[in-house]
């Protein structure tokens, strides 16, 4: 067997092609390999519905069992179910899905109990390093008694506990479009939203990890196109999109227009503090500046941090925050662990619509204050060199401070840009954001024309 487990392990998940490179024999080495670095004695799998899935979340248990630790097998569920199961059991974690990426890949994201992030510098390297020493020889046999795989379905609990958090009780009737994109959406959206004044037009709601319709990724514009001519369509009150493993929500209003996760992270920012009385509210640096500013409006206290979520839950762990926030439409909430949930965020939309008379493009207007460019990736030969040019076109200029807490920030009075290499490709990603569009489209073609060269 081989493979290259470098390429493999990234940020907080393995993810590989199947089967040229991520297969069974392989997952059931991380499997020996999760319970051994993390010292479990229980754990609890899921898996979405790509082909693949199934038989690699069965090989890790396999693995897992065969050093005497019990396994729990939710099955088919969206991430943040699983992360509702390591919450409510607490039991460390496995969740099978490559989330939005094409049908050929799979892989895993694994957490410890209570849904606590495994990321690099807590546990996952060690798990790669110890899986790639047994690629040849195995995993070392061991003397306990294996462990049991048992099954339990946990898909009415979590949707109970998410409808806990917010009442929709007492909302107008809505008409929401959900687009699945065949990904788990489609397997816990009619259970989480039965029983509520909702009438829910669905969307590739058939479980499909070949993707037949569009790829699971709303973050790609051409991929809500279905969705906002739907909306607009059936006269609906807002649409609604999931990636594959549906721990993401994208929002359209009623006249099918994108909703900017940033404009999603105040207005539920502004819910959570009301519901806790204040608090801290996590955001990383590409949101947009209306974040901070609604929460300091609302007495609560903004803290910026690197994109990406072991960084938010780790914050958020540190700060006892109460919600965090990413442009990436990733939501994270102290009530589910400090773990992301699209679906909680959704819920959190559906609320704040549903209790007032206007249309959702009114309700988000307060909260989308400023031009934004988007995240634009640009190829580059030279990550470094890239990134020391931007910054000596910048630095020393009147007015401009320069932060690197990730990337590059440039902030001036009236706009601001972030520049980041990717970890995984060797493209810089830009965001930037101003007080008009015409302040935003300079500075971005600005930074743009330096990046390419």
């Amino acid at each position: 067997m081989t493979a290259d487990l470098s390429q493999l392990v990234k940020a907080y998940d393995v993810r590989g092609v199947v089967p040229d490179q991520w297969d069974e024999p392989l997952a059931e080495l991380f499997g020996a390999a999760f319970v051994q670095v993390t010292g479990a004695d229980a754990i609890v799998i899921g898996h979405d519905m790509r082909p693949s899935s199934p038989g690699l979340s069965r090989a890790f248990a396999r693995g897992a069992a065969a050093r005497g630790v019990d396994v729990t097998e939710i099955g088919l569920c969206s991430t943040d179910q699983l992360y509702y199961a390591s919450g409510a059991f607490g039991l460390p974690g496995a969740m099978f899905t490559a989330s939005h990426n094409p049908a050929q890949y799979n892989g895993i994201k694994m957490c410890r109990a209570g849904a606590a992030p495994v990321g690099q510098d807590t546990g996952l390297s060690e798990i790669r390093q110890l899986a790639e020493s047994w690629l040849d020889s195995g995993a070392p046999g061991s003397d306990t008694t294996p462990g049991t795989i048992t099954r339990r379905d946990t898909l009415e609990d979590y949707a109970a506990y998410l409808r806990s958090l917010v009442d929709l009780t007492s909302i107008r009737p809505l008409k929401v479009v959900v687009d699945a994109g065949n990904g788990m959406g489609g397997h816990t959206v009619p259970t989480v939203f039965s029983g509520l004044p909702l009438e829910l037009v669905p969307m590739y709601f058939e479980l499909d990890g070949t993707f037949p319709n569009h790829e699971a990724n709303p973050l790609d514009p051409a991929n809500i196109v279905d969705l906002q001519k739907r909306v607009r369509e059936e006269g609906a009150d807002l649409g609604i999109a999931f990636d594959g493993d549906a721990d993401r929500c994208f929002v359209v209003d009623e006249r099918g227009e994108p909703v900017s996760p940033s404009a999603i992270t105040a207005l539920v920012a502004a819910r959570e503090l009301a519901k806790h009385g204040g608090g801290t509210v996590i955001h990383n640096l590409i949101t947009s500046w209306s974040v901070p500013e609604v929460v300091r409006e609302l007495g609560g206290t903004p803290v910026r941090t690197r994109v990406g979520h072991s960084f938010i839950k780790a914050e958020m762990a540190r700060s006892g925050a109460i919600f965090g926030g990413e442009h990436s439409a990733h939501y994270y909430f102290r009530d589910f662990w400090n773990a992301d949930t699209g679906m909680l965020a959704a819920l959190h939309v559906l609320a704040a619509l549903g209790g007032q008379d206007g249309p959702l493009s009114g309700l988000v207007a307060e909260y989308d204050r400023y031009a934004g460019s988007g995240e634009i990736n640009s190829t580059v030969d030279d990550q470094a060199a890239r990134l020391a040019a931007v910054r000596a076109a910048y630095e020393g200029r009147e007015g401009i401070t320069i932060d690197e807490l990730d990337g590059l920030t440039v902030t001036a009075e009236d706009a601001w840009f972030n520049v980041r290499p990717s970890n995984t490709e060797p493209l810089l990603r830009l965001n930037a954001e101003a007080r008009d569009e015409a302040t935003m489209t300079k500075v971005r073609d600005e930074v743009l024309k330096i990046i390419r060269g």
